[in-house]
């Protein structure tokens, strides 16, 4: 909630962002759906035809037609999409720059007794490693809030083509999320170790180099 305040300037973006990826994914549900519709149809007609059913044949002229609006939906879909990626794209770094100004001005007020009690390789690890964490979270997980849409659209086309089908897969999910649930259970920790390890590193380095010149490297 914190990180979505801070988007307040960008509210006209986030909205053409939200209304562009509700379409965007919405019109990759409904491809398929058609394609399918056009597979089944051709079937038949062919089937038709070696049945010798009178009139029995591939109805080009309607194949054609589906062919199109399937290129104009898959178009669409395409072009939200990139404009959802570069509103992201123009208004995460704008944030994180933000963030990072502000760490900046907190770090110059700060007395010297903080940086004395914290080791610099943490230091180092908040106001870089997290910030880019921050960044990437921001282009990549917000372009994601069409996930509820993507839920609800895919679960009622799965039931317009086999509601058995759809139950046998229902029942799988809380399979999934237990195994899922361990996973992240036990990820967490290596996670947290990483970022120790990280901040130990960067401390490490920081502590040997910082106010030396490097004069030559990898060479006499």
């Amino acid at each position: 909630m914190r990180l979505l305040a801070r988007f307040r300037p960008y509210r006209g973006q986030l909205a053409v962002v939200v209304v562009a990826a509700v379409f965007s994914t919405v019109f990759n549900i409904a491809t398929p759906k058609i394609l399918g519709d056009a597979t089944t149809a051709i079937f038949e007609e062919v089937m038709q035809k070696i049945r010798g059913v009178p009139g029995g044949g591939v109805d080009f002229l309607g194949l054609v037609r589906t062919l199109a609006i399937l290129a104009v939906l898959y178009v669409f879909s395409a072009g939200l999409t990139y404009v959802q990626q570069v509103l992201m794209a123009q208004a995460a770094p704008k944030t994180v720059y933000e963030l990072r100004k502000e760490v900046n001005e907190k770090l110059a007020r700060l007395p010297l007794r903080f940086f004395d009690s914290q080791l610099h390789g943490d230091i180092l690890s908040r106001f870089i490693n997290d910030f880019d964490n921050i960044s990437n979270t921001l282009q990549q997980s917000l372009t994601r809030i069409t996930s509820l849409v993507t839920f609800v659209g895919v679960v009622t086309m799965m039931l317009s083509i086999s509601p058995l089908l759809t139950v046998v897969v229902a029942l799988t999910l809380p399979l999934s999320l237990i195994v899922t649930q361990m996973i992240a259970r036990r990820s967490q920790g290596y996670f947290l170790g990483q970022q120790t390890a990280l901040g130990e590193l960067n401390g490490h380095v920081e502590e040997m180099y910082t106010g030396h010149s490097v004069v030559k490297a990898f060479g006499h």
